[in-house]
């Protein structure tokens, strides 16, 4: 398989995690995590790179190290995506509370994945 653009990645990724979120007439819930994705791609991916970090190597979002700094959980990661921490800015102005959120909530679910790479991704039927 070739490398995955951001879009086809966060789709392969929804399917593998929220088959269910459709059958189960959760749309908001799939727009929600398609919209952290989003984000998180435009805003954030330059430094953390599948979960990893470019400027701190400790400080990654993997869910060890974030578990380690007490922010286990989407509203702790969004808290820090919008006001920043350490070396790094806050996006809040850029993400907007709810965007905020939303990334948050899409961190922690590639956290709790294991931050899978394209080559791990079964393709979409």
């Amino acid at each position: 398989m070739g490398r995955l653009t951001g879009t086809a990645l966060l789709l392969v990724l929804l399917t593998a995690v929220s088959p269910a979120a459709a059958v189960d007439g959760l749309p908001v819930e799939r727009a929600r995590l398609e919209s952290g994705a989003r984000l998180f791609e435009a805003h954030c991916v330059g430094c953390h790179v599948n979960g990893g970090n470019v400027i701190r190597r400790g400080r990654t979002l993997k869910q060890a190290a974030l578990e380690k700094a007490g922010l286990a959980d989407p509203e702790a990661i969004a808290r820090i995506a919008a006001a920043g921490i350490g070396q790094m800015s806050g996006y809040g102005a850029v993400l907007g509370e709810e965007g905020a959120a939303q990334v948050g909530e899409w961190v922690w679910l590639q956290a709790r994945s294991g931050w899978p790479r394209p080559a791990q991704m079964e393709p979409l039927p």
